[in-house]
């Protein structure tokens, strides 16, 4: 597990990454084995390359994203966040936690309302099966 400075350090970049959305820059920041906890599925997305593809399709699925806020605590960063989908506001976090070599080896994601979910779950699940990403389990 990082240190706390560490992982500050990982959110700051990976923060700053998503706000110019460099997807290059986001996928350096994510270990070869990261684990993907979609507010959508049971079953996580798994590898750097299947994560870096889903938040690519989250960006190009959320209007008006932007961070909010910031909480830390030993072991983890959450990046606090609001978007919205047509003409619903969601409100999210993105939960990191980062490995000894300062990669984002966890990455869960918690989204409200379910007024906004639901229209997020039926975009992201169509963009999901036309560029073949699948959680562990489809």
């Amino acid at each position: 597990m990082a240190s706390t400075d560490q992982t500050h350090a990982t959110a700051a970049t990976f923060r700053s990454a998503v706000e110019r959305w460099d997807v290059a820059a986001i996928a350096e920041l994510l270990a070869p084995e990261i684990v993907f906890h979609s507010p959508v599925t049971f079953h996580p997305f798994l590898g750097r390359e299947t994560v870096a593809k889903l938040l690519t399709l989250v960006g190009q699925t959320f209007e008006n994203f932007r961070y909010t806020d910031e909480l830390q605590s030993d072991g983890a960063h959450a990046l606090i966040f609001r978007a919205s989908i047509e003409g619903k506001e969601l409100e999210g976090i993105d939960l990191l936690r980062v490995d000894e070599d300062g990669l984002i080896a966890d990455f869960t994601v918690m989204l409200r309302p379910l007024s906004g979910l639901v229209p997020f779950a039926q975009a992201m699940g169509e963009k999901a099966a036309q560029a073949g990403v699948q959680s562990t389990r489809a």
